[in-house]
């Protein structure tokens, strides 16, 4: 017996739909900068030490990064802060001072 391969409407539908959504998603993920990416790309910009408020507030000027949240330099300071800690040396920040943070070169 050999089985036979159908296909239905359903079935072709389904498929349509998620090469579309796969196409969204990765249009979407390339134009979405995160926070960290965006408080790194402000740092770079600025050339100076800043703290997560300025850094914050530049970003979401710029449109480099959108949130929702109602205190989003929390949310920046204690990324960074993570990611100093978790990759020491190769961390894209380093802190100056207390609340100051610059780009490491």
């Amino acid at each position: 017996m050999t089985a036979k391969k159908t296909t239905t409407k359903k079935a072709t539908k389904k498929a349509a739909t998620r090469k579309a959504s796969a196409k969204k998603t990765a249009t979407a993920k390339a134009t979405k900068m995160s926070g960290l990416d965006a408080a790194a790309k402000v740092l770079a910009e600025a050339g100076e030490p800043m703290n997560a408020k300025a850094i914050c507030e530049a970003a979401l000027a710029k449109g480099y990064w959108a949130t929702k949240g109602a205190t989003p330099w929390a949310t920046l300071y204690s990324a960074m802060i993570r990611e100093i800690a978790a990759k020491r040396d190769m961390s894209r920040f380093r802190k100056t001072a207390r609340g100051m943070f610059e780009i490491v070169k």
